[in-house]
């Protein structure tokens, strides 16, 4: 049996998870390949999780937190807007 889809205040962080590690690889000045390459992971992927249409593992949270010498918690962190589900 299928789970049921994740609420919308989920979606929508996923959406800013991914708008932070995109900010961060264009901070860092990385396209997504070589960021797909330092983490070990490939560019669909970080291309599915940046457009919020993917969430990333926990493991590669922190492989991509680690390639772009990021905080894995200030990726994830929730935004203000969520707090007050």
């Amino acid at each position: 049996m299928p789970s049921a889809p994740p609420p919308d205040w989920v979606l929508n962080h996923r959406r800013v998870v991914g708008a932070r590690i995109r900010a961060a690889r264009l901070h860092a000045t990385l396209t997504q390949e070589k960021l797909a390459e330092a983490a070990g992971m490939d560019r669909q992927a970080i291309n599915r999780i940046e457009q919020g249409h993917a969430s990333p593992l926990l493991d590669n949270l922190l492989r991509i937190a680690d390639a772009l010498g990021a905080d894995p918690g200030e990726l994830i962190k929730r935004p203000a807007t969520n707090r007050d589900r």
